[in-house]
């Protein structure tokens, strides 16, 4: 069978049918995926019956793979396995994979394992389409910024709000800092495409206060955050999500009212982030080393 793209959304998204993924793939299929990325950024499996070795095997055709986070701990007996759980936490915020360390992940893999009844939507936004909807100023000002981003931060809740496990987990998470500079737009590898590269990770703009940071970065991500650029996807049983964490950010939305909620996630491993002067970014603080290789 021929591989098929269908579009989802005119910015972002597209099914795909036409592909065993729970099978070795040839050399054509895998590029004709990787090109499908390259244009929708965000690709959709149904009907995959994979397991955890399954998952690993199909993202290892894009790259390496990284192991499951640099602080947090994998499922047991796969270390390149990240189970995202909704009793270890909600990633309801918008962010780019690990994006506090030198060389983030260049794609991401999520795998439905327990599915809400209702709710538990994964939104995915392009940060290609938000730059080029920036009018021509801000693109400007976003070309010349660097920001830096860490996971040293109240990412999910304030301190007040948070109980012994919570405030357990935020350690774990925290354990080793990182602090890396990137890009605010950022140049992909392949596409040569423009993309924010900023979300929930990024703190500050470099040489500007953390209020003034704030503001601008406000301003940025609003553009992200437009509906227009924006999957918002229902999951169902036995499917994957394939997307390009180069040019993405994702929000994991919390409207299930506590019930189970779990994915696996297998992230590839990336490239150091270059600006469009062709400045790599640079790590101010942590080594990501037994994470991620870097990949050329």
């Amino acid at each position: 069978m021929s591989i098929e793209i269908s579009k989802v959304t005119a910015n972002i998204g597209a099914r795909v049918s036409g592909a065993d993924i729970s099978k070795p793939l040839d050399e054509e299929q895998v590029t004709a995926i990787r090109e499908a990325l390259n244009v929708h950024k965000a690709l959709v499996f149904d009907d995959v019956h994979l397991d955890d070795e399954g998952q690993q095997a199909f993202a290892r055709h894009f790259g390496d793979l990284t192991t499951a986070h640099p602080t947090v701990a994998a499922v047991d007996g796969a270390p390149n396995v990240l189970p995202v759980d909704s009793e270890r936490g909600r990633a309801n915020h918008w962010h780019t994979d690990v994006t506090f360390v030198l060389n983030p992940p260049q794609a991401s893999t999520l795998r439905s394992i327990t599915i809400p009844p209702y709710g538990g939507e994964t939104l995915i936004s392009s940060s290609a389409a938000a730059y080029r909807d920036l009018p021509a100023p801000l693109r400007a000002l976003a070309d010349t910024l660097w920001a830096e981003h860490t996971n040293d931060y109240d990412y999910a809740v304030p301190d007040e709000q948070i109980d012994e496990e919570q405030a357990a987990q935020r350690a774990q998470f925290t354990s080793i800092k990182f602090r890396t500079a990137h890009p605010v737009v950022r140049v992909h590898p392949l596409t040569g495409e423009r993309g924010l590269f900023i979300g929930g990770f990024a703190q500050r703009i470099v040489g500007l206060s953390v209020g003034e940071s704030r503001k601008l970065l406000d301003l940025f991500q609003s553009y992200v955050t437009r509906p227009e650029n924006i999957l918002r996807w229902r999951w169902s049983p036995n499917q994957l999500v394939l997307f390009d964490n180069r040019i993405t950010q994702h929000y994991a939305i919390d409207n299930y009212d506590g019930r189970p909620r779990r994915l696996h996630r297998v992230t590839v491993a990336g490239d150091v982030p270059v600006g469009i002067e062709g400045k790599e970014s640079y790590s101010i603080e942590g080594d990501a080393s037994h994470y991620t290789s870097v990949a050329e």
